[in-house]
């Protein structure tokens, strides 16, 4: 598991600062990590070295936003989403590790899509704040978040549809995406079987790459133009998914 290349190296401390990144404001650059981290140890075994490094970043944003989230959203979307997040553990258990990269690599696009459609309808009320809007968001987002830890678009335009101030957005998120991943935690170690200590260690050595990441982000949100840096980081994660599919 330690036993990586110069390249494999810098690739994963790279995956970790954009993990850091993604959760201090810089929208969809997590999206960069799925695929190269299924490149790199396969398509299942690459969700559980990703958990817990996303598990250390989410107390970045729970810790500055903590106190801006609103819990009746939370409790609308969270009972669905542990619905999408048993379905993909039953997914995850019956197909073999190429068709779990296939999968993941066409969440991928589905977000990429999602994001891009996000973008153009950010400003309309496309949606009503119904149960089933709620209902198929929390499926969807928690058979996701399961399979390739790519449900940061899926709720992010259910949370945009409710019309929510960037501050309660980001803490809403914030506390979804902690208790969400928690609850995966014991999933991957007992069920799947693909969080162990030796995975545990390489993500601990990898902390300071999410702390840079985080302070670096900011830093970032403030220099460089949004529009060019999120058409950087779609092109690039879309190329990404398609060597999975190679």
């Amino acid at each position: 598991m330690i036993d990586f290349t110069l390249l494999q190296w810098v690739l994963l401390f790279f995956c970790a600062m954009f993990i850091g990144m993604s959760k201090v404001g810089v929208p969809g650059v997590s999206m960069i990590v799925v695929p190269v981290l299924a490149i790199i140890f396969g398509g299942k075994a690459s969700t559980g070295v990703l958990l817990p490094i996303l598990m250390m970043a989410d107390w970045f944003g729970v810790g500055y936003y903590h106190r801006h989230a609103k819990w009746n959203y939370l409790w609308k979307l969270l009972p669905w989403a542990f619905v999408g997040v048993g379905i993909a553990l039953w997914v995850g258990e019956v197909v073999n590790d190429e068709w779990f990269k296939n999968i993941i690599a066409l969440l991928v696009f589905i977000c990429i899509g999602l994001m891009l459609w996000k973008d153009r309808k950010k400003s309309a009320n496309f949606f009503p704040d119904t149960w089933w809007f709620a209902a198929s968001m929390g499926v969807l987002g928690g058979f996701a978040t399961m399979i390739g830890n790519v449900a940061g678009p899926i709720f992010a335009i259910y949370l945009l549809a409710m019309h929510l101030p960037k501050n309660n957005f980001i803490g809403t998120q914030a506390w979804f995406f902690l208790i969400i991943n928690a609850s995966k935690f014991p999933l991957h170690i007992l069920i799947w079987k693909t969080i162990n200590w030796q995975t545990l260690k390489l993500d601990l050595m990898l902390l300071p790459g999410i702390a840079l990441g985080a302070f670096l982000g900011i830093w970032l949100v403030k220099k460089i133009p949004d529009k060019t840096y999120r058409a950087f980081v779609i092109i690039v994660t879309v190329l990404s998914a398609f060597l999975l599919l190679i």
